[in-house]
């Protein structure tokens, strides 16, 4: 029965499903950004109806399955993924800032997202430090840990596009946003150097080298893109013009870090596919390989725009490219996925009466 299904579904859900909604929001607005406009708006639909359904999961696993969401809350490894609904939240105010104008959901998108962020980060830090028993670095240490600092950039993106419509709150946001500019650079320096110390000194399986690992490049795309559009706002704070050069140069430095982080991962996926034969399946995890893809097409664009450098913007064209090819690939998987569900539910339907 449909009840039976959404009941396991919700049981079941990944923590990091939201990926899904940050995956499609980011290609969407790389979309809007370089003009192609109907693209944009397909996904922006698409990834409304995406948001309201993994809520709805989410709102009947809170009621329902309360101790499976706490375990994973509690999770090295799953707990991460809660912080995707703070990205997610925030990836969709900015569809609304940047497509539909609208500046008022963009701003309770902002609150949402805020809020979020608090009770999710605090919580998921508190329940695995206070953990009596914790899995080494080996196994319990991998990508998702840098939703963290996606996470908290995208609160801080969007507060700078809110600000941007509203001029009587500009200051305040603006500082807010870049107090979580710096927060989210601190953690990605700290919890990469622990990322890179466990692909560097502990022994790799393809199996272990899983998609997150794709946020490696993910994360600091995002602080490139938090940079840039603070660069784009110096002139809305006195306070911004001071620090400019400083925003200059670290911005560019996560650019180029981004940069460096791509072909090393493709080299990584081609062991794991092409040399060692790991298979291809769909999993909600394949999402993380979209976000960063979409991710670094949008700050790309962004840098050319706040720093005039040139082939920039080439560059972000090309990428835009490869992440709706990348999203259209996962997004055949889900729906295949889907399909072959409804499949073994039609089957079970008239044995259960």
């Amino acid at each position: 029965m449909l009840r039976d299904a959404l009941l396991k579904t919700a049981k079941e859900l990944h923590p990091g499903y939201f990926a899904l909604v940050m995956a499609t929001g980011i290609v969407s607005i790389a979309s809007s950004l370089l003009g192609v406009m109907p693209v944009a708006w397909v996904l922006f639909v698409i990834n409304l109806a995406a948001y309201a359904v993994l809520w709805l999961l989410t709102g009947v696993r809170l009621a329902r399955f309360f101790p499976n969401l706490l375990a994973d809350l509690s999770s090295h490894s799953r707990g991460p993924g809660f912080l995707s609904t703070v990205a997610a939240t925030c990836t969709v105010g900015s569809q609304f800032v940047l497509l539909a104008h609208s500046a008022r959901a963009g701003l309770a998108l902002w609150l949402l997202g805020g809020a979020l962020w608090l009770l999710l980060t605090y919580a998921f830090l508190v329940a695995v430090f206070v953990d009596r028993i914790k899995p080494n670095l080996e196994e319990g240490l991998n990508g998702a840990w840098l939703i963290a600092v996606v996470a908290t950039q995208s609160v801080a993106i969007l507060g700078l596009q809110v600000a941007g419509q509203s001029a009587g709150r500009a200051p305040g946001l603006i500082f807010l946003s870049l107090a979580l500019f710096l927060l989210g650079s601190a953690l990605y320096l700290l919890l990469i150097s622990l990322i890179f110390y466990r692909l560097a000194f502990f022994p790799l399986t393809p199996r272990e080298f899983t998609p997150p690992y794709w946020i490696n490049m993910g994360a600091i795309a995002i602080t490139t893109l938090s940079g840039a559009t603070l660069i784009q706002n110096a002139a809305r704070w006195p306070f911004l013009q001071r620090i400019l050069p400083f925003l200059d140069g670290y911005t560019l430095l996560f650019w180029v870090l981004c940069t460096w982080w791509i072909p090393l991962l493709v080299a990584l996926e081609a062991w794991r596919h092409l040399w060692r034969g790991y298979p291809v399946r769909y999993g909600p995890d394949y999402w993380d390989i979209a976000f960063p893809l979409g991710m670094y097409a949008t700050c790309t664009f962004q840098m050319h725009a706040a720093t005039g450098l040139p082939y920039l913007s080439t560059l972000s064209r090309v990428f835009a490219c490869i992440a709706l090819l990348v999203w259209a690939l996962v997004f055949s998987g889900l729906l295949h996925r889907l399909w072959l569900g409804c499949r073994v539910a039609r089957r079970r339907w008239p044995a259960g009466g």
